[in-house]
C-alpha cells in the first residue's frame, strides 16, 4: 500500500502521460478531441480510474469508451513503459460529466442575470412613470 499523497503524484504523472499518448500516439479516430480530465488511483495500485470528456458532449460517450476498450492494452504497455512500478494498474476509463454540468449551471446563471436585468428595466420604468 502506498501513502495517499504518492498515489496522488502517481495518478497525476498517468495523466499527463495519457494525454500526450492521446496527443501523439493513438490513432483510432474515435479518440480524436479526448480530454482528461481527472485520474484516481487506489492504493493498492490496482486500479487507475481515469475521467474522460469530449467537446461534443455526452452523445460521443459510447463511441470513446469503445475506443478505449479497444486502444486499453496498448495505453496501459505503453504507461507501464513510461511509468516505472513494480506492477502497473490496470487502466478503467469512465466518462465525467462535470464539463457539461459546469455548462448547465453556467447557463442558469446567465439567464438569471437576465432576469434580473430585465427586473431592474421594469422598475427603472415603473419609477419614471
Amino acid at each position: 500500500m502506498v501513502s495517499q499523497g504518492r498515489a496522488n503524484r502517481i495518478a497525476q504523472r498517468i495523466k499527463e502521460e495519457l494525454s500526450e499518448l492521446l496527443l501523439f500516439e493513438v490513432s483510432d479516430p474515435r479518440l480524436n478531441g479526448v480530454h482528461i480530465t481527472h485520474v484516481r488511483v487506489d492504493r493498492e495500485l490496482a486500479y487507475a480510474n481515469i475521467f474522460f470528456s469530449a467537446l461534443e458532449g455526452s452523445e460521443r460517450r459510447e463511441e470513446i469508451l469503445e475506443g478505449f476498450s479497444h486502444a486499453g492494452g496498448f495505453l496501459r504497455h505503453q504507461l507501464a513503459q513510461r511509468i516505472q512500478l513494480r506492477s502497473f494498474p490496470q487502466l478503467r476509463f469512465n466518462w465525467d460529466p462535470t464539463p457539461e454540468h459546469a455548462d448547465r449551471i453556467d447557463q442558469l446563471i446567465t439567464s438569471l442575470h437576465q432576469q434580473e436585468e430585465g427586473q431592474e428595466e421594469t422598475d427603472e420604468t415603473k419609477e419614471d412613470e
